[in-house]
C-alpha cells in the first residue's frame, strides 16, 4: 500500500496475483469488454479490466458495468471501433456501443495539472494527461478501485494495495488523504457510497480527511455532487450513507434543509430524537425497496428525502418558514425550490416531486363530486405518487391496508378505455348557464337614441 506521504506521482512496483480457474470465470465479465479487450490486445495495445467491476469481481459480487483502461489514445481506440464515440471535456475516452450496453474505455491517466488559482490550491481543473497502467492506478481514488485484471492471462495487477484492503474490508485513499481530497472533494461521498454499499471500514486519515474538508464540496460541480447524491438514495444504503454524511459534515454542507431538520446528534430533546427517527425510517423503507428490486426514480429519491420537512412545514404549529402555510404544492416549492437551484436539479424532476408529494393527501381523502378516482389513477404522476405512499405506509407502520386497496384499484383502472375515461372526465362538468338574450328594441332601424348617435 501506498504510504500517506509517498506522492501519487511515484509509481510502485506492481503486486501480481495469479487467478485460479474458479476464481474469477470468463462467464463471470460480460463477452463485450472481452470482445473489447481482445482487439485492443491484438493491436499491439495495453488493456484491463479496471476499477470497480475488479472490485466487484474479486468480492464475488456482479459487477454492473465493465470498464476498461487501455495505453491507446482515445482516437485510436475509435480507429478500432466503428461503434465507439469519443466523449469527455475533462477527461476524453471512448464509449464502445453493443446496442444498449456501454464498455467504457480510457486512456490511462497520467499526473494531472493543478489549479491555477493559487499555489495552494489542489482542485483538479485539468485531467486529460496520458500516461502508463502505473500513472494511472496511482491516479485513482480509493486502493480498492486501482486494481487492474487481465481476463486473458488470468493475472490481477496491484500498484496500491488494493488486494490488501479488500482481504481487511478497509476503505482508503491511494496517497495522503488530505490530498485526494483536496483534488476532488466528490471523493468523499464516493468514500461514503463504497463503505456502506460494501460493508467497509473507512481508515482513520482518510475519514479525519473527509471530516476536515466536507466544506470544500461547494467546489465541486453540482451535477457531479447530484449525481453521487442520486447515487446513495439508491444504493439501498441511503439510511446509512446519510448518517455518515451527517457525521462527517457533508451532510451541513451539501443538504442543510435536511441536517437542520435533523438537529444536533446530541440534542437531549427527545422530540428531536422521535423526529430524526422518523426520518430514518423513511430512508430505511427506501432502502428496502430497492433491495426488493424496486429502483426508485430520481423524483421519488428526492420526494422520500424532503418528505418529512415538507410535512414539517405545512403544519402551522411547526413552520419555521416565514408567512402563514400556503397549499401543499407551495410549500413543496418553497422546501425545494432552493435545493434545486444549489444543486441543479433537473425541472422535470423538479416538479415531478412536488406533484408527487404534492398528492399524498388523495389517498386517505373522502370521495367528492370534484375528486374522480379513476382519472387519479390514469395520470401521469400517479405510480409515483403511490410509490411514495408505499414508502410512508411502511415507514409509520400503519396505512398498508390503504395502500393495497388502490394497488388493486390500479390494476383495474388500468383495463379503463380512453371513451370511457372521456365520459368519466365530463361527467359531473357543471354546464354553462346561457344568459337571457335581451329583447329587441320595438323600434324601427335607424331610430335611435342621442347616445346611440354620439356613439356613431
Amino acid at each position: 500500500m501506498i504510504s500517506p506521504e509517498e506522492s501519487p506521482s511515484t509509481t510502485p512496483e506492481p503486486e501480481i496475483r495469479n487467478l485460479s480457474r474458479d476464481e474469477i470465470p470468463n462467464s463471470a465479465i460480460h463477452q463485450d469488454a472481452l470482445r473489447v479487450l481482445s482487439r485492443l490486445t491484438r493491436a499491439g495495445h495495453e488493456a484491463y479490466l479496471v476499477g470497480g467491476c475488479v472490485r466487484d469481481l474479486m468480492l464475488s459480487r456482479r459487477p454492473k458495468d465493465f470498464d476498461l483502461a487501455t495505453s491507446a489514445h482515445p482516437r485510436q481506440v475509435k480507429r478500432l471501433f466503428r461503434n465507439g464515440r469519443i466523449i469527455g471535456r475533462r477527461f476524453k475516452l471512448v464509449h464502445v456501443v453493443f446496442g444498449r450496453h456501454i464498455i467504457e474505455t480510457a486512456t490511462f491517466r497520467g499526473e494531472p495539472k493543478t489549479s491555477s488559482t493559487g499555489d495552494e490550491d489542489l482542485l483538479i481543473t485539468d485531467d486529460n494527461t496520458f500516461g502508463t497502467a502505473g500513472e494511472d492506478a496511482v491516479r485513482r481514488d480509493f486502493t480498492i478501485n486501482g486494481l487492474f485484471l487481465d481476463p486473458f492471462k488470468r493475472i490481477v495487477i496491484d500498484f496500491v494495495g488494493g488486494l490488501e484492503d479488500l482481504e481487511s474490508g478497509v476503505l482508503t485513499t491511494i496517497g495522503d488523504p488530505t490530498v485526494r481530497m483536496a483534488e476532488d472533494p466528490v471523493r468523499i461521498l464516493r468514500a461514503i457510497k463504497f463503505a456502506t454499499r460494501l460493508g467497509f471500514r473507512i481508515s482513520d486519515p482518510t475519514w479525519n480527511a473527509m471530516c476536515d474538508q466536507a466544506g470544500d464540496l461547494t467546489r465541486s460541480a453540482p451535477p457531479r455532487v447530484l449525481e453521487e447524491i442520486l447515487r446513495i438514495l439508491r444504493s439501498g444504503t441511503a439510511l446509512g450513507a446519510i448518517r455518515m454524511m451527517r457525521a462527517c459534515g457533508a451532510l451541513k454542507t451539501l443538504l442543510p434543509t435536511i441536517d437542520n431538520y435533523l438537529g444536533a446528534r446530541d440534542d437531549p430533546d427527545p422530540s428531536a430524537h422521535d423526529r430524526a427517527d422518523a426520518y430514518w425510517r423513511l430512508l430505511e423503507a427506501l432502502d428496502a425497496d430497492v433491495h426488493a428490486g424496486r429502483m426508485p426514480t430520481s423524483a421519488v429519491c428526492i420526494a422520500a428525502a424532503f418528505l418529512r420537512i415538507v410535512e414539517q412545514e405545512s403544519d402551522p404549529k411547526t413552520r419555521t418558514l416565514p408567512g402563514e402555510v400556503p397549499d401543499l404544492y407551495t410549500v413543496t416549492g418553497e422546501v425545494l425550490g432552493p435545493v434545486a437551484d444549489e444543486n441543479r436539479l433537473s425541472r422535470k424532476d423538479l416538479l415531478r416531486a412536488r406533484r408527487i408529494i404534492a398528492n399524498q393527501p388523495r389517498f386517505t381523502q373522502t370521495g367528492n363530486r370534484r375528486f374522480k378516482p379513476v382519472l387519479f389513477m390514469r395520470g401521469e404522476d400517479f405510480k409515483e405518487s403511490l410509490w411514495l405512499f408505499r414508502l410512508r405506509s411502511a415507514a409509520w407502520g400503519q396505512g398498508w391496508d390503504v395502500y393495497e386497496g388502490w394497488a388493486e384499484r390500479y390494476e383495474q383502472a388500468l383495463k379503463v378505455s380512453g371513451s370511457e375515461l372521456e365520459t368519466i372526465r365530463q361527467s359531473g362538468r357543471r354546464r354553462r348557464r346561457r344568459r337571457p338574450r335581451k329583447k329587441r328594441s320595438s323600434r324601427s332601424f335607424g331610430e335611435g337614441t342621442a347616445s346611440d348617435s354620439e356613439a356613431g
